[in-house]
């Protein structure tokens, strides 16, 4: 017999005795009383073990006839009517527990009927950051860290089911055989995954990364340990310089966490535009604007990708786009945007360090369906991304914010970067912590001027990063992302270039003279950045050299020229041919060796003359 038919004939028998019958009688029941004492711990088990085979008899019952015994109920009606229906089930089964053991019981028909079952307590607990479903009979729960296995389970899969359908319902999702994978978010933003068969083998499993009710802040995470008040200051000075910045990360390293915290120092007067494919971010500003991707329906058709969104996006006039993450061709997207006109935009990736997220970001550019040469992409990424903060999840659990790597330029077609802090682990104390420290590389970034041109005033020791020696100032890109030299500003602050000046040795009646740089002799700085003012100050050195070796450029008999890009040849041709009215000589061209690009060299040449 259900629970609602036992408590109709309840109401029936109650019905007869107020109108003189006979007093109602408790159907008997196969279960004696069982009141086991507290104290010894096998006790405890054995009395854990008889809670868990009546909380499930009672599960089954609420869900059977939810629908019946609470239709119309809501709110505060609905805790004495499931009060009731506990206390008839604990009677009809001549069933004793205690004050605790009764209230929990409610507690959890409340949830079954309202929430989402046996989820419900793991939700409320704030010390549990994932909920992990594998199947009905296997819960895990992620705490400081650590994964363990709980007691809590569902009466099978369908029950799995059910709610896995109160959770998606509401946003308009589904997940069937068709559609058997499905990203949805919970009312206070905790992120959820599930997916069923014939996906899944083991039954309906469901994933959820719970988001503090209060969003963590600076002081939250320098607390955690995760970083130092002076890595969030100097943070803080990059996302009110308008840097573009990458978070990434392994999977549950906290990157999201980060990208929030890191969120919230964009100024409250910008507008912002947040892309994800399940909303989660917790943004404190009032000017935001949140786009959350949609699936594909039923027909397979109205689907709205986060590339789509990002697309749309920058039609919105943004002052600054925020992507949850980057997964696939979006990147390219993203990566655009950063460079016309988005500056200081955000966005995170999944990576196991600074270098892996760059080498990822290559990755998922080729994967949006362009044709792309490498060397394209590559200039791209040097020139939108300028910070990757990469975080991890430790071996005690801990998450920290491990590297701040600074992306300056390229080189030889590999992107540069070099860590501004880092952490660096010293050893592993009581209980397995891992200790280590957190603090500055001593490397000055390339990007400090864009602090002061951006009225950011910097606090005494700048974050523990070495103040500028004007004897060898900081190099910065030329032209964003192509290479490094220095910064313009005053050029007496440039070092003198030591390379590239060319030497003439005279043996057997030729004359040998050694890479000519673009170098002007009487300042020992570049003549200039084009290909064709490099080589004609290149040409006019080269006629020096051998003026004073007694040769000259008519009795050049070979030549070797040192291009930093083949395509430039062209360019420099037309320079070099101006030189001889007749034929020019013999020669070859070779790629710059990197000491040579370092300094900002487009040109050297080497000759063979007559003496």
């Amino acid at each position: 017999m259900s629970l609602s038919s036992r408590i109709e004939r309840i109401q029936q028998q109650q019905q007869q005795a107020a109108q003189g019958g006979e007093p109602p009688r408790l159907e008997p029941s196969s279960r004696a009383v069982v009141t086991l004492p507290a104290g010894a711990p096998e006790q405890l088990a054995a009395r854990e073990v008889w809670m868990r085979d009546i909380r499930r008899r009672l599960q089954v019952e609420v869900v059977n006839d939810s629908n019946s015994l609470f239709k119309g109920a809501e709110g505060n009606d609905l805790r004495p009517q499931v009060e009731g229906i506990v206390d008839r089930f604990l009677s009809l089964n001549s069933l004793a527990l205690t004050r605790d053991e009764r209230i929990r019981l409610v507690e959890e028909v409340i949830a079954e009927v309202t929430g989402l079952g046996p989820l419900e307590p793991l939700l409320q607990d704030e010390t549990i950051t994932e909920v992990m479903v594998n199947g009905p009979d296997h819960i895990y729960i992620e705490r400081n860290g650590k994964i363990q296995r709980v007691q809590t389970s569902f009466l099978n899969d369908d029950h799995v089911l059910r709610i896995i359908d109160r959770i998606i319902t509401p946003l308009g999702r589904r997940i069937d055989q068709t559609s058997p994978r499905v990203d949805a978010r919970l009312p206070d933003g905790s992120r959820v995954n599930c997916i069923i068969e014939p996906l899944s083998l083991i039954g309906p499993v469901i994933t959820i990364r719970k988001f503090a009710a209060r969003p963590y802040t600076v002081e939250d995470l320098v607390r955690f340990g995760t970083a130092t008040a002076e890595m969030f200051d100097f943070l803080r000075a990059c996302v009110e310089a308008r840097l573009n910045i990458f978070v990434s990360g392994g999977t549950g390293s906290g990157k999201t966490t980060t990208l929030n915290v890191i969120s919230a120092f964009v100024p409250e007067e910008e507008r912002i535009v947040t892309i994800e494919d399940a909303a989660e971010l917790q943004l404190r500003q009032e000017h935001v604007i949140t786009l959350e991707a949609r699936p594909a329906n039923l027909e397979g058709s109205g689907e709205i990708t986060t590339r789509d969104l990002l697309r749309n996006s920058l039609h919105m006039r943004p002052d600054r786009i925020i992507v949850g993450e980057c997964r696939g061709g979006e990147a390219l997207d993203m990566i655009q945007a950063m460079t016309v006109g988005q500056e200081g935009s955000l966005s995170t990736g999944h990576a196991n360090s600074s270098q892996d997220m760059l080498r990822r970001l290559e990755t998922m550019i080729l994967m949006s369906g362009y044709d792309l040469p490498l060397r394209s992409i590559r200039e791209q990424i040097a020139s939108a991304v300028d910070l990757i903060v990469h975080t991890a999840r430790l071996g005690d659990g801990s998450r920290k914010i491990v590297n701040i790597t600074e992306v300056y330029g390229i080189e030889d077609d590999q992107i540069l970067t070099q860590d501004i802090f880092e952490f660096t682990q010293t050893g592993v104390g009581e209980r397995g912590k891992i200790l280590g420290t957190l603090k500055p590389t001593g490397v000055r970034p390339t990007f400090m001027p864009k602090f002061q041109a951006n009225g950011i005033v910097l606090p005494a020791g700048d974050f523990g990063i070495p103040p500028e020696d004007p004897a060898n100032p900081v190099k910065t890109r030329i032209g964003k992302g192509r290479s490094i030299g220095i910064e313009s500003g005053d050029p007496a602050l440039a070092p003198r270039i030591t390379i590239g000046l060319g030497k003439a040795v005279v043996a057997g009646g030729m004359v040998y003279v050694s890479s000519v740089g673009p170098v002007v002799p009487e300042t020992g700085r570049l003549a200039g950045e084009t290909i064709r003012v490099q080589a004609a100050q290149c040409i006019r050195n080269l006629e020096e050299r051998l003026e004073a070796a007694g040769s000259s450029m008519d009795r050049i008999v070979w030549a070797n020229w040192c291009l930093r890009d083949p395509a430039e040849f062209e360019p420099f041709s037309e320079e070099w041919i101006k030189s001889f009215p007749g034929d020019a000589p013999v020669g070859q061209g070779t790629l710059m060796p990197p000491q040579q690009r370092r300094v900002g060299f487009r040109i050297s040449i080497g000759v063979i003359a007559e003496a």
